[in-house]
């Protein structure tokens, strides 16, 4: 059988559970309403703060899960930021991004140390920065969207990743987050794929042993623009 034959077989097979038809008008009439008005979902109280509180919320989260989170007055403070940072650790001053408008932006030539490369995320780069177009300060999380922009091998590849982020795209809620992906790329056109990062990549699979680095980078830095 195949996969399309797999897949229409298993919707028939919902369809009959549900005693659903597939002329059903009315069926298909609320669902073409909720994809066009989408609702909110429940909403915790902490995701309704205003400005100032959402990025306390948001830098509290991500520090609370391992992450490192800088403050940049504007871009032009950007690249004396990302050198400190990677001086302090040890780290290469070399790193990779995509073409994204807001990183290509940034006056890097201010730091000479620093040697940025553009492209897609490789197994050898210890150092890559992708841009997160929206985050939901509820839980501190970075909604990174796929593309020549911001390539989705830069989030998981290297040891060591680096988001920037305005800080108003920073909001309360997931679904406000949304609400921003689908005003920037508009209804139902959204990226193939959207990552929600809240942390460095861990895991205490064995032993309940924290180990870092074990699905991705070990280390985040979040920069705050604005």
């Amino acid at each position: 059988m195949s996969g399309a034959r797999k897949r229409q077989s298993v919707l028939e097979g919902i369809r009959a559970a549900l005693g659903a038809g597939g002329s059903d008008k009315t069926r298909k009439e609320t669902v073409r309403k909720r994809l066009k008005s989408p609702r909110a979902n429940l909403v915790p109280e902490r995701a309704s703060k205003d400005r100032a509180g959402r990025l306390e919320l948001f830098t509290g989260m991500l520090e609370g899960q391992g992450a490192k989170v800088s403050h940049a007055k504007g871009p032009g403070d950007v690249p004396e930021i990302v050198a400190a940072y990677l001086r302090d650790n040890n780290l290469p001053t070399d790193f990779r991004t995509g073409s994204d408008d807001l990183l290509a932006a940034i006056p890097w030539d201010k730091t000479p140390s620093l040697t940025r490369h553009r492209g897609r995320g490789k197994a050898g780069d210890g150092v890559t920065m992708s841009r997160a177009r929206a985050a939901a300060a509820e839980t501190g999380t970075l909604f990174l969207t796929s593309g020549g922009e911001n390539p989705t091998t830069l989030n998981f590849l290297p040891d060591t990743h680096m988001v920037l982020i305005r800080a108003d795209d920073i909001l309360g809620s997931y679904e406000d987050a949304w609400n921003v992906l689908r005003e920037v790329y508009g209804q139902r056109t959204l990226p193939r794929t959207v990552n929600l990062i809240s942390g460095p990549s861990r895991t205490a699979d064995i032993n309940q042993t924290i180990v870092m680095g074990a699905h991705g980078p070990r280390r985040l830095h979040v920069i705050v623009v604005g």
